[in-house]
């Protein structure tokens, strides 16, 4: 099996490439800093010297950058039997809007319309292997929906409130490509809340060391349980989409365990039809400026 793990490089997402490395899978990590992959192409293969892993640039926050990666991979021939979209930012402590080189706001841009474009970029390469595409939703999209008026929080801007509305555009995205692609399998996952991470580096800095260093020990998820449930859909024998979380109070923490259903906010199949035409349109037209 052949994988690819945005986001492999720290935190949940190399938990996640390490285990599926361990497991016997090629695992393609797309980074953004070379540097940081290699040291995590060394920590896994430090666990597993036999590991094939390989890494490729992506910025998700710059649609050339997508392209480019996905024209090389798709030129490349090789399969690809999974793909996980797991990488994402969260800017929580910072008051500012960020937008990125492309224009767009960078919460939209990194957990949305980058991973979008990278799996309509794929799609060739992943009707041809009949492949398994995990995303990685969060808890933050049981909170926050897609405001059709205020795509980009232009008007009310908030680290959160624009992180919960990627994450929901991106859990859209991901049931249509279910609909629309009866070849794929497309599961979905959260990983409850992982303090142990680099996420929201603002927050964090801001908060005393004490009350950090506790948050880290006794709160949420480590990131290698954090990562359970990512391979609990990257392994389901379903054709349905499944809907993997934790299993604890509020989906905090736990063990991983298969929920009901998808959050409301990201079930709903007008909205997907609407987030997976917006998608289209944004990358093409991006192009074609």
């Amino acid at each position: 099996m052949r994988a690819l793990v945005t986001g492999g490089s720290s935190g949940v997402g190399l938990q996640i490439a390490r285990r599926l490395a361990a497991s016997g899978a090629e695992v393609v990590l797309p980074v953004r800093d070379r540097d940081r992959g290699a040291q995590a192409v060394d920590a896994i293969r430090a666990e597993a010297p036999a590991a094939r892993l390989a890494l490729c640039d992506l910025d998700l926050a710059s649609l050339d950058s997508v392209r480019a990666c996905t024209a090389d991979l798709v030129a490349g021939g090789a399969p690809l039997d999974l793909v996980v979209l797991n990488a994402g930012v969260v800017l929580l402590g910072d008051p500012a809007r960020h937008v990125t080189g492309d224009g767009f706001e960078l919460h939209f841009q990194t957990n949305f319309l980058g991973h979008a474009a990278l799996v309509l970029g794929l799609l060739p390469r992943l009707r041809d292997s009949a492949a398994r595409v995990v995303v990685q939703s969060s808890l933050a999209s049981a909170f926050f929906g897609v405001r059709w008026d205020d795509l980009q929080r232009e008007r009310r801007y908030g680290a959160l409130r624009a992180y919960g509305s990627s994450k929901t555009a991106l859990g859209l995205f991901a049931l249509e490509l279910a609909r629309r692609e009866p070849l794929l399998s497309v599961h979905m996952c959260h990983p409850g809340v992982v303090p142990a991470t680099r996420i929201a580096p603002d927050a964090r800095r801001r908060v005393w060391p004490g009350v950090r260093d506790f948050a880290v020990r006794h709160l949420g998820n480590p990131p290698a349980a954090a990562a359970l449930p990512a391979l609990a859909a990257a392994t389901a024998d379903a054709a349905a989409p499944m809907f993997f979380t934790p299993s604890g109070p509020l989906q905090i923490a736990g063990r991983r365990a298969r929920a009901r259903r998808p959050f409301r906010r990201i079930s709903d199949a007008e909205a997907g039809r609407r987030v997976w035409e917006l998608a289209g349109q944004l990358t093409t037209r991006r192009r074609a400026q």
